[in-house]
């Protein structure tokens, strides 16, 4: 079964560790501008937002590429780039919904997350275990908790609010 990152912004800090980790995975350097994944900060609401690729499926960015050069891997479930076929048109971060592929203009080439081959840097370093690798049917299952939680809450309300 193939395994997806969550996110858990009421539980990021926003200490970055993610994006040096990943940078210095994929790059060899300590440097947040060329991580695979990007802390975005809402300091007036107090939310620290890590952002990474969704894996989508299907995928617009594999959908885009003009190339081919963008496909999906069935064994990790995850989006992948073949550098031979890439034409940095930049197609792919231009239709990406979530804003996660872009361009190191260092390496001058396109990245985006690739789960670090199925033992993603960023979980093993997320203190707080505000980024979560698990399997995609615990997803469905968290969604669905989560909406009766939420479906309860509000039919308690309903049930317990004064008549008038």
């Amino acid at each position: 079964m193939p395994k997806m990152l969550v996110v858990n912004y009421d539980k990021c800090t926003g200490c970055r560790l993610c994006e040096l980790v990943c940078s210095v995975k994929h790059e060899g350097v300590s440097n947040p501008s060329r991580a695979r994944i990007h802390i975005t900060k809402w300091e007036m609401e107090g939310i620290m937002m890590p952002m990474v690729c969704n894996q989508c499926e299907p995928a617009p960015c594999i959908d885009a590429c003009p190339t081919n050069a963008r496909s999906w891997d069935e064994h990790l479930g995850r989006v992948v780039i073949d550098y031979d076929r890439c034409i940095e048109c930049k197609t792919c971060v231009a239709v990406c919904p979530f804003g996660a592929v872009s361009f190191d203009h260092v390496a001058g080439r396109i990245i985006s997350c690739d789960l670090c081959d199925g033992d993603p840097a960023c979980v093993n370093f997320c203190e707080t275990e505000a980024i979560q690798y698990v399997d995609a049917s615990e997803i469905n299952k968290r969604r669905q908790r989560e909406a009766a939680e939420k479906l309860y809450e509000s039919m308690r309300k309903f049930t317990m609010a004064p008549a008038g």
